[in-house]
C-alpha cells in the first residue's frame, strides 16, 4: 500500500502542485505578489490541495478503471491589476502551469532512460513506475490545461489578453465552466454507458493526444 501511494499519488501530487507554483512565481516575475503574500509559493502540499479536484476526482478515476487520471489544485490567486505588462503577463502566467509540467515529463522521461541502466531490482522497479507515472501524469495535465474552458490554463492562453467585456465574462465564468468539464468527463459518459454506447469526447481526447506526446518522449 505505501509502495502504492510512492509511485501513483505522489507523482501526480507534485504535478498539481508544481503546476501551480509555476502560475504563482511567473506572475511574481511579472509584478504580481498575491501568491507569495498568501505563502503559495510553497512545496507544501497542504497549502495547494483541494478536497474534490486534488483527491475525490483521482480516486474515482482510479478506482473506476477510466484509463486516464487527472485532477487540480486550489487555484493561485492572481491579481492581473498588478501585472507590469497586463495583457503579455497574463497569458505567461496562464502558460507557465503547462510548461512546468511538459518540463518535469521531459526530465523525467530522460531521467527513465538513464535508470535502465540499474540491474534489475526492486528498487529500480519502484524507480522505473515512479517516473512513468510522473511523465504520464504530468503530460495529461499539461494536456487537460490546454483545453479553453475555463478555468483551465487555455482559456486565459487564447483570450486573456483581451479586454473585451465578453471574453473578461467568459473567463471568469469559472462554475459554469467546472459543470461543463464534469458534465462531458464524468456525467454524460455514464448516462451513455446505461443505454449501451460509449462516448466519452474528454476521455478520449485526453488518452489520445496523451499517449501520442508519451510515446514519443518514451
Amino acid at each position: 500500500m505505501l509502495l502504492g501511494v510512492i509511485v501513483t499519488f505522489i507523482p501526480l501530487i507534485l504535478a498539481i502542485v508544481l503546476h501551480e507554483i509555476a502560475h504563482g512565481y511567473v506572475a511574481y516575475l511579472c509584478g504580481d505578489d498575491t501568491a507569495r503574500q498568501q505563502k503559495r509559493l510553497s512545496l507544501n502540499p497542504l497549502r495547494h490541495i483541494d478536497i474534490v479536484g486534488t483527491i475525490l476526482v483521482p480516486t474515482i478515476l482510479l478506482l473506476s478503471h477510466t484509463g486516464f487520471i487527472f485532477g487540480w489544485a486550489k487555484p493561485i490567486p492572481f491579481n492581473p491589476n498588478k501585472l507590469k505588462k497586463q495583457s503579455l503577463h497574463t497569458v505567461w502566467v496562464a502558460s507557465a502551469g503547462i510548461v512546468m509540467n511538459i518540463t518535469i515529463a521531459v526530465i523525467s522521461a530522460i531521467t527513465l532512460n538513464l535508470a535502465s541502466l540499474i540491474p534489475p531490482s526492486l528498487v529500480y522497479g519502484i524507480i522505473k513506475l515512479f517516473l512513468l507515472n510522473m511523465v504520464i501524469y504530468n503530460i495529461i495535465l499539461a494536456v487537460f490545461n490546454i483545453i479553453p474552458i475555463p478555468p483551465l490554463d487555455g482559456s486565459k492562453i487564447l483570450f486573456g489578453w483581451s479586454n473585451n467585456p465578453t471574453v473578461l465574462n467568459f473567463l471568469n465564468s469559472y462554475r459554469e465552466g467546472l459543470f461543463f468539464i464534469i458534465l462531458i468527463a464524468f456525467i454524460i459518459p455514464v448516462i451513455t454507458s446505461y443505454f449501451g454506447y460509449s462516448f466519452n469526447p474528454l476521455g478520449s481526447f485526453l488518452i489520445n493526444v496523451s499517449q501520442t506526446v508519451i510515446s514519443w518522449l518514451i
